[in-house]
Order: structure tokens, then C-alpha cells, then sequence
């Protein structure tokens, strides 16, 4: 293996492993219900894709045969993270649990009626 690929498979890894940690952080810390839903699942969606993306590479350039799992858990990841998202996002609002705006109120109340 080239030097060169070594390098980009390990930023491919590097940014994978940040953005998992990113997403682990926005899961513990952020305030609301929605919030903690978005970041990490953007986040770690984005991560784990990166992780793949590494390994799939490394076998492919390696002269392996090619690992049809590593794309399937990719293509399943894209595809399941997002609508796994909205089905509990919807259920939470069909919960009755409401969104919060920057001010902190629920959305809807921050500003009067007139």
C-alpha cells in the first residue's frame, strides 16, 4: 500500500472517530429532546460512514476480496438512520412533547397572540 493511501485512510478514520465523539457529546449535553436527537444522528451517522468508507478501502487496496457487508451496513446505515429519526421524532410529537425555540419556551408561546 502506498503511502499516500495510508495517509487518507487514516484521516478517513481520524474524521470518522471526531465525529462519532461529536455525536456522543451533543447526545450528553445538549438541552431539549430534539436536540439530543439531531446531533447525534447526524453525527454519527457521518462517523460511522467515515469508518467504513476506511475500511472498505483498506480491504479493497489490499487485495482482499471485496466485502460486501461493509457496504451493506453502509447503505442500511444511510438509509435506517434518517427514517429511524423522523418515526421517533413524530412519535414524540405525537407524544405531545414540544419543540423548544432559542428563548427556551416551547415553540408557539414565545411570541403573544394579538
Amino acid at each position: 500500500m502506498s503511502t499516500v493511501f495510508e495517509i487518507v485512510l487514516a484521516l478517513l478514520l481520524a474524521i470518522g472517530s471526531f465525529f462519532i465523539l461529536v455525536g456522543a457529546f451533543s447526545l450528553l449535553k445538549l438541552s431539549s429532546f430534539f436536540k439530543r436527537l439531531h446531533g447525534p444522528t447526524k453525527a454519527s451517522t457521518l462517523g460511522v460512514g467515515c469508518v467504513l468508507l476506511a475500511s472498505v478501502g483498506y480491504h479493497f487496496f489490499l487485495g482482499d476480496d471485496p466485502q460486501p457487508r461493509e457496504l451493506l451496513i453502509t447503505a442500511f446505515l444511510f438509509i435506517t438512520g434518517p427514517v429511524a429519526t423522523h418515526a421517533v421524532a413524530r412519535a414524540a410529537l405525537d407524544a405531545g412533547v414540544k419543540p423548544l425555540g432559542a428563548d427556551g419556551k416551547p415553540i408557539g408561546e414565545s411570541k403573544k397572540k394579538e
